[in-house]
């Protein structure tokens, strides 16, 4: 059976709930968001104009050629796309953090890179996917229209965002000890919705993961090398860089799924694409993170030494 003609099983109760633990990551990402973190834009512009331009403009763009130039199937393809479009999650946090980066410049680009999200996210998506030669037909036979898109990222994101940032704003003791049990439980929580729906299509996963393993490798691969290329490439400091490798190759996959069962009936290669990115993505910078924390405590050492 041909990938695009499959479908993962996903009741509404489990949709429901997807909805429910994405927007408590957002939540979590909010309460850990101060209003000075937006205004960071204006003494940084920049960082958050490069990183603006890679997140919603390149990404995509260079997604869209890779779908090309693999020739994968129209449900991979728009799965890539998607996945491109979504906004960077709290994950990129964590790994910034990790690899000793700027960790104050991240948070920042994760609360602007998922407001401007709930914009551009369905006109992106809605824009390259009409464009896909094969992955066109699938928008065709479900008319999909950018506002469907939009009124369900306004559910998800803005609405638990705007209320973690109001938690966040009013009540700061409040947020800053909630953030990181909320953060933490809903990214379990998310981590456990991926797992139980693999486990109840095992066979179709274990069938066509070959599908489309290679084409996230290589499509994560270009997401963290875009992210650290464009950053060096403007001169940003090591630390900034390295934000900027997360932030652009850290997506929140979770989202990309909500979508796929939401509006595309669990089509096959689309579901697949982003539940292996979530698991993946995570791998990969996680390596990325490591290797950059031992090289960076490496380099202290030397220095430490020859003076």
């Amino acid at each position: 059976m041909n990938v695009d003609d499959i479908r993962i099983a996903f009741d509404s109760g489990s949709l429901t709930t997807l909805k429910i633990v994405l927007g408590l990551i957002l939540f979590g990402i909010a309460m850990d968001t101060r209003l000075s973190d937006f205004r960071l834009a204006l003494r940084k512009p920049r960082a958050f104009a490069v990183a603006v331009a890679a997140q919603f403009a390149l990404l995509p763009a260079l997604t869209f050629l890779l779908t090309l130039l693999l020739g994968v199937q129209g449900s991979v393809a728009l799965g890539m796309i998607l996945v491109a479009c979504c906004p960077p999650g709290n994950v990129s946090n964590i790994l910034t953090h990790r690899a000793r980066g700027d960790v104050a410049l991240s948070v920042s680009l994760t609360a602007v890179g998922n407001v401007l999200a709930i914009v551009m996210l369905p006109l992106n998506f809605a824009f390259w996917g009409h464009l896909h030669p094969t992955g066109r037909e699938y928008f065709a036979e479900i008319s999909v229209a950018p506002w469907d898109m939009l009124s369900e990222v306004l559910l998800v994101i803005a609405l638990p965002f705007a209320l973690g940032l109001t938690v966040s704003h009013l009540l700061p003791q409040v947020a800053a000890r909630t953030h990181r049990v909320v953060g933490v439980l809903s990214f379990v929580a998310l981590g456990g919705i991926i797992v139980i729906a693999v486990a109840n299509n095992w066979s179709l996963f274990v069938a066509y993961i070959g599908v489309v393993a290679v084409a996230v490798f290589l499509h994560d691969a270009l997401a963290l090398g875009l992210g650290y290329g464009i950053a060096r490439g403007f001169r940003l400091d090591v630390p900034a860089r390295k934000a900027m490798t997360f932030e652009v190759g850290v997506r929140n996959a979770g989202l990309g799924l909500l979508f796929v069962f939401s509006f595309f009936d669990g089509l096959g290669g689309m579901a697949l694409v982003a539940a292996w990115w979530g698991v993946w993505d995570i791998i990969a910078g996680l390596v990325v993170a490591v290797v950059w924390a031992r090289h960076s405590t490496t380099n202290t050492e030397n220095r430490e030494v020859t003076t």
